[in-house]
């Protein structure tokens, strides 16, 4: 801070989850004096409400299944007991606190001035925080507010019969059923868990497929995936309306046929996507605006820079191509920092962001899928690989692909061009897509890729493979 005014600083941050953490952090770094106003938690929801609480869970949900298989497919006959909820909370909150204690511990080690109270803005260089006052920033103000849960119009959370994906994390107990409404990642990772428990699970999605961002043969194998553990899956079905029961909820459902289906379930939980936080955020008191969904563009994304000068946006308040993915947003973090700072820095590659979804089976994916490559008037070559056909797929058994697009760019057709999308389903793809992150990231070829080889036996083989058939060099075809 300024000698003479504590209150004026170099850069100002509003919000401490991922996206405004790592700005401080990577600013503070590079010896700019920094304050984040935070009116919640250091760590925001990624940390407390969203990824490390919802993958702990999935972790212990990953344990159940595992005795399962072990008894029914190993001849290790072992069986659950009982769940003790309150302990396997406690487990997870104790992760989380660990997590929070860090981050909030390397803040104070790097020199950055953090302060509890809502932030809002009063200028385009001003801030006004809760309880502590106004400050101004010579270098700039970056905008990490982040997001929260969207509610279906008429429909409201009561914590307990209808539920968000942040109170179900927080609930008292399980339910014997649910009915999950959207089958975007949250919302798949959810009917997951819960059928790990024991629930009855009915999950509905809109569109035409599960996880409708994603390439279409992702959506088929997981939904595949799914309905093999008994999870009712339900697409290109609509909820048309719900009624409150003592003891749980009586939903109507639309089918493609236009049937309506009647659905009771202890728990309705709702998982239709996030909506950017920007109330009480006076974005006009600084020249700015949300557009129509909530999202404060930036005039420069190279910057990641609003069109008010000196004012960035990071996380769920960008629009897309920002995925609005804890991962991004560390990037953009570091892209506005560097920039405040006045170092050279490389605009984020989105299309290289790898998206997870952590459910059983997993999905992991890269780049374009084979639709978005055809609508690009683009020629390729896609080759798809199943688990099943690797050695360490069959021990496994939870069947999943690997798919690999590659631009078609050689005489013949074979694909010379560069690798444009890969995509996973099965077991423990979130650990195996990183390699693919590189090989989209710095526009490999496949005969790039077919040279370097793969552990045997692993699962990574599969890709490998995959890989070797599209250089024209596979031994097993497909």
């Amino acid at each position: 801070m300024s000698e003479t005014d504590p209150n004026t600083t170099d850069v100002i941050v509003i919000g401490g989850g991922t996206g405004g953490y790592s700005t401080a952090l990577r600013a503070a770094s590079l010896g700019l004096r920094v304050v984040l106003a935070e009116r919640e938690l250091i760590g925001g929801t990624c940390l407390h409400r969203g990824c490390i609480p919802s993958k702990a869970m999935l972790h212990a949900a990953e344990l159940v299944d595992g005795i399962a298989e072990a008894r029914e497919r190993w001849g290790v006959k072992a069986t659950v007991d009982s769940l003790d909820w309150p302990a396997l909370m406690a487990t997870r909150d104790t992760i989380v606190a660990r997590n929070h204690q860090g981050v909030a511990g390397h803040l104070r080690t790097a020199g950055v001035r953090v302060l509890k109270g809502t932030a809002r803005l009063t200028g385009p260089r001003t801030v006004h925080v809760e309880d502590a006052g106004e400050f101004t920033a010579r270098r700039g103000i970056v905008l990490a507010t982040g997001s929260r849960p969207k509610m279906l119009p008429g429909l409201a959370a009561d914590g307990r019969r209808v539920v968000t994906s942040d109170d179900a994390l927080f609930a008292a107990g399980l339910p014997a059923s649910v009915l999950v409404l959207g089958g975007g990642a949250i919302g798949v990772e959810y009917a997951s868990f819960h059928r790990s428990m024991g629930a009855e699970v009915t999950l509905v999605e809109a569109a035409g497929r599960l996880l409708p961002m994603e390439d279409e043969d992702v959506g088929r194998h997981l939904a595949r995936g799914l309905k093999k553990r008994g999870i009712a899956v339900r697409t290109g079905s609509a909820l048309t309306g719900t009624e409150l029961l003592p003891d749980g909820v009586r939903a109507t459902v639309r089918t493609p046929k236009g049937e309506e289906l009647v659905i009771e379930a202890e728990r309705l939980l709702v998982a239709v996507g996030r909506a950017p936080v920007t109330d009480g955020l006076d974005l006009a008191a600084a020249g700015l605006a949300a557009d129509g969904r909530g999202f404060v563009a930036p005039a420069d994304w190279s910057r990641l820079e609003t069109a008010v000068p000196g004012i960035h946006v990071v996380g769920d308040l960008l629009p897309p191509p920002s995925p609005g993915l804890a991962h991004a947003s560390f990037a953009e973090g570091l892209l506005v920092a560097e920039t405040l700072a006045g170092l050279p820095s490389r605009a984020v590659d989105y299309a290289a962001v790898p998206r997870v979804t952590y459910s059983s089976p997993q999905t992991a994916s890269v780049g374009r899928t084979e639709a978005e490559a055809r609508a690009g008037g683009l020629d390729i070559k896609v080759n798809t690989m199943p688990l099943a056909a690797t050695a360490k797929g069959m021990v496994h058994g939870q069947g999943g692909m690997v798919k690999v697009i590659a631009a078609a760019d050689g005489a013949g057709g074979e694909a010379t061009g560069t690798v444009l999308g890969v995509h996973l389903v099965g077991p423990h793809v979130s650990e195996m897509i990183a390699e693919s992150q590189l090989i989209v990231g710095w526009d490999a070829e496949p005969d790039d890729v077919a040279q370097h080889i793969h552990a045997h036996p692993t699962l990574s083989e599969a890709v490998g493979e995959a890989f070797l058939t599209l250089a024209g060099r596979g031994l097993h075809q497909h």
